[in-house]
């Protein structure tokens, strides 16, 4: 009798194909680990970042906020889960300045009674139109 965990990531159909070799969630046992995601679409265009006739750019903490709240949520979706299911969300911020923003947008889709929440700083992400990156654990036992 082999006492093997019972781990499996995979890449998500439809999504932001991930910027490396790894999955957008992870199944072990009855938790799931979301990956790092951000505001990107599947073609590679990011929410929140426009630019005008001149190149000016316009990087919106809300709507990327937002999106990846939902990519979160459409990632969970594959696995029979939901925003529901969240312990905890880690998320990264490029400028503090835009915790306002990002904390309003937030609170839309959870209160006091959620997951747990830690919001950091971080230098930079893989894009630089990218504001905000969230990653997630949830607890969603298989049915």
């Amino acid at each position: 009798m082999t006492n093997e965990p019972n781990i499996q990531g995979r890449v998500v159909p439809g999504k932001a194909k991930p910027r490396g070799r790894f999955p957008h969630v992870t199944r072990a046992g009855d938790f799931l680990f979301v990956s790092g995601t951000s505001s990107r679409r599947p073609g590679n265009t990011i929410a929140g970042a426009s630019a005008d006739e001149f190149g000016t750019v316009q990087l919106d903490i809300r709507e990327q906020t937002r999106v990846v709240i939902e990519n979160i949520r459409d990632i969970l979706q594959s696995e029979g889960a939901d925003l529901s299911n969240l312990v905890e969300i880690s998320s990264f911020l490029v400028n503090m300045n835009d915790f306002g923003g990002y904390n309003t947008v937030y609170g839309e889709y959870f209160d006091e009674t959620g997951p747990t929440r830690t919001t950091v700083a971080v230098h930079q992400l893989p894009h630089p139109h990218l504001l905000i990156e969230m990653k997630a654990i949830a607890y969603a036992p298989k049915k």
